[in-house]
């Protein structure tokens, strides 16, 4: 069965993000069309730029933080056209955080631009000022299930990270990137045209 060209699912679904997009558009900072949140946890929309078909799964916490400890802040978070996200994604910020277009983020992985002090052991470290850096991630990226993204990280394009992984420093683009620190195992090298393994500084090794 079709409808207007489309399977019946497919126009279901279709429509559903439409009607979801024309009742929710005036919440967001701006949101392009076909983009759709499913049952979100928690969302700030009033902070969020959203582009073009975005599409993010359910049980998302997606926070701009205004203040702490009356510091006043002004987060700004963008996810770029055809970003897609899927379920229980944690992103917090207090600052900016930008997730380039056609980047793709599996299940439960964490994004935040914020960092909990801990210098004062008399004050409980949940209540002290933050540290906010902002984050940036580039286009066309796969972020794997269970990384976590750190404050002040800038990764490049086309960079994809495995599963489990904590990524504490920029990330040129290019490179696949493992582990707890996250470290650079391969990029490509466009001299051959092909992907390369790489020490931890990205550095082509020479395998013979």
């Amino acid at each position: 069965m079709t409808l207007f060209g489309y399977s019946f699912t497919t126009f279901i679904t279709y429509s559903c993000r439409v009607v979801w997009w024309l009742l929710n558009r005036w919440r967001f900072k701006s949101i392009g069309i076909k983009s759709y949140i499913v049952k979100p946890l928690k969302i700030t929309p009033f902070c969020i730029r959203m582009g073009r078909n975005v599409f993010v799964y359910k049980n998302c916490r997606i926070e701009g933080i205004k203040s702490c400890n009356n510091k006043i802040f002004k987060p700004s978070i963008v996810f770029c056209d055809n970003v897609s996200v899927q379920q229980n994604l944690h992103l917090t910020c207090a600052n900016s955080i930008s997730i380039g277009q056609f980047t793709a983020i599996a299940a439960n992985v964490t994004i935040t631009d914020i960092h909990h002090s801990y210098d004062d052991i008399n004050i409980p470290i949940e209540k002290q000022d933050i540290e906010v850096k902002s984050v940036t991630i580039g286009k066309n990226c796969k972020i794997y299930n269970n990384a976590v993204i750190l404050p002040g990280v800038n990764i490049g394009d086309h960079v994809t990270i495995a599963a489990n992984s904590v990524v504490t420093s920029n990330i040129p683009s290019y490179c696949v990137v493992v582990g707890s620190p996250a470290k650079i195992v391969k990029k490509y090298n466009f001299e051959i045209m092909e992907w390369q393994k790489t020490d931890v500084n990205g550095n082509f090794l020479n395998l013979i």
